[in-house]
């Protein structure tokens, strides 16, 4: 056992751990961030896959970080550097004409009618008015409803008061179409299929859900926090996303939280059901204060606590979080820029989306339900490199793309076969839209769901750490008897993507855990 004893250990150092470490440092608090990996960052990490290429390894764009935290940390001033900021995304068409580019409300190209623009941006402002509503309550601790907390009364009066201010009219479409699909939503709004799958697209990557799944209204608002915080397209960040984890370590450190790589946590130690302690893996045991695990709420109870010494109610519940990941991701080295169809070389740069319509998303999601590979499966494509050449040599290129679907629970199981099957399909889709791509291949990596989960200690490969729907948001997340950072446990708090709001790199996670922290 180590001698010092510490106010908060926070385990694991992907960016929530790190907000959630920087804010504690900033009231005072001695900190310790324990990180397994040799690096810091979690999925927000820059890697070489291939000898001179580098990518971000996991999120690939940075739409959603909180400029509070931004402005908090004082993260410009630490380095945060962007390469490129506000980009297009771009709705390819199959017949490599007529792509539909879209940038924040506005969109245009192709054979989009002039109603159609006229109406997204309308659809657009009124669900950026619920977006608003949504960012309060994402701000702060979600309320329980059971009890008499006066922060949670607060709570509750203040989103009644910013529902009021939406207006009757905004109030009641709000409600009406909180429950609903995304495809029904598009379908009412909208008549320009590659514009609605583009969006459609938008509202189910990472999840297990199609654009006909309830709750994907909610998931495509989610998205668009990004833009409320006047991100109207995408960001990459010089040197790939790694940049952030190396920022926001630079502010811990100059906060002075201590960060230790290579020191996998095993086990949450626990007295009278109270967490005292972590054992990491070479086996000393470390003393705190407070332990907030910034790993997923199942690796959190299963692996680190352990279930039987948490209530057999709660153990089931922890069990059946839903966060099996259902996307892959695909890197590829290239020896020369590759050449879209219709797209000029500044427009290859922007992000790129084969969704060709709603029901060519659904029909990729079908395949999922029962753990099958799409044929045809919808993509999210970054070729950073036409901004940022420090990724590859010169000259060279790579390409990042999400791949949805692919199922963390496939029928056949990863194997390798598979997982070569599966970059087939993938490189094959994408040659439908660059049909000289496949002979510019240098090198390529697919990382599947489970290699995910492995390379970035994430249960199921999932990047919210549990599906974003309604039984799993706001006070419900990541399940109850859980919520608000604290859990059954004394002292074991949740900070990263399970707990309020969610994932994406959004940051709010680690700064209200932090807050919560401090309340006492």
């Amino acid at each position: 056992m180590t001698d010092k004893k510490y106010d908060a250990i926070i385990i694991g150092a992907g960016h929530n751990g790190l907000i959630c470490a920087n804010y504690l440092a900033k009231s005072g608090k001695s900190v310790l961030v324990l990180e397994a990996n040799a690096t810091v960052g979690g999925a927000a990490c820059t890697r070489e896959f291939a000898p001179g290429f580098k990518v971000s390894a996991g999120a690939q764009w940075l739409y959603q970080l909180n400029p509070t935290i931004v402005s908090d940390l004082k993260l410009i001033a630490h380095g945060l550097v962007y390469a490129a900021q506000d980009l297009d995304s771009i709705a390819l068409n199959p017949n490599g004409q007529q792509h539909i580019s879209i940038h924040g409300s506005h969109a245009s190209g192709g054979d989009l009618s002039e109603q159609d623009a006229h109406q997204f941006a309308a659809l657009q402002g009124q669900l950026l008015r619920f977006v608003r509503v949504l960012d309060r309550v994402f701000n702060r601790r979600p309320p329980k409803l059971i009890e008499s907390d006066w922060h949670d009364k607060l709570t509750l009066a203040r989103l009644g008061i910013d529902m009021k201010m939406l207006g009757k009219e905004d109030m009641s479409e709000m409600l009406r179409v909180g429950l609903i699909n995304i495809y029904d939503l598009l379908n009412e709004h909208l008549d320009n299929p590659l514009l609605k799958g583009a969006l459609s697209l938008d509202a189910v990557l990472g999840s297990h859900m199609g654009p006909r799944s309830p709750n994907t209204v909610f998931t495509y608002l989610y998205r668009l926090l990004g833009q409320h915080y006047r991100f109207n397209g995408p960001a990459l960040l010089k040197g790939g996303m790694g940049q952030l984890a190396d920022v926001l370590l630079h502010s811990a450190q100059h906060q002075g939280v201590e960060v230790r790589t290579n020191s996998a946590v095993i086990t949450i130690n626990l007295n009278a059901d109270s967490a005292k302690s972590v054992t990491l893996g070479n086996g000393d045991t470390i003393v705190a204060n407070s332990i907030v695990s910034n790993a997923d709420p199942k690796t959190t109870f299963t692996k680190l606590v352990g279930l039987r010494n948490i209530e057999a109610g709660f153990s089931r519940r922890v069990q059946v979080i839903r966060m099996n990941g259902n996307a892959a991701k695909l890197h590829l080295a290239l020896e020369g820029l590759p050449d879209f169809t219709g797209l000029n070389a500044q427009q290859t740069g922007a992000r790129l989306l084969i969704a060709p319509d709603m029901k060519y998303v659904e029909r990729a999601f079908n395949h999922a339900k029962y753990g099958e590979l799409s044929p045809a499966p919808a993509m999210d494509i970054s070729i950073p490199t036409v901004h940022d050449g420090s990724l590859a040599p010169a000259g060279k290129h790579v390409l990042s793309a999400t791949v949805q679907y692919a199922p963390y629970a496939l029928k056949d199981g990863w194997t390798e076969a598979q997982k070569q099957l599966a970059q087939k399909v993938a490189i094959d889709t994408i040659a439908q839209y660059a049909p000289r791509i496949k002979e510019q291949i240098r090198a390529a990596e697919y990382l599947s769901p489970a290699d995910l989960e492995q390379q970035f200690n994430t249960h199921g490969g999932h990047w919210h750490h549990g599906e974003i729907s309604l039984d799993q948001v706001l006070m419900m997340r990541p399940t109850p008897g859980c919520t608000q950072y604290r859990t059954p446990v004394d002292n074991l708090y949740l900070c990263g993507a399970g707990a309020h709001p969610g994932g994406g790199l959004m940051g709010l996670a680690g700064k209200n855990a932090a807050e919560e922290i401090l309340r006492g």
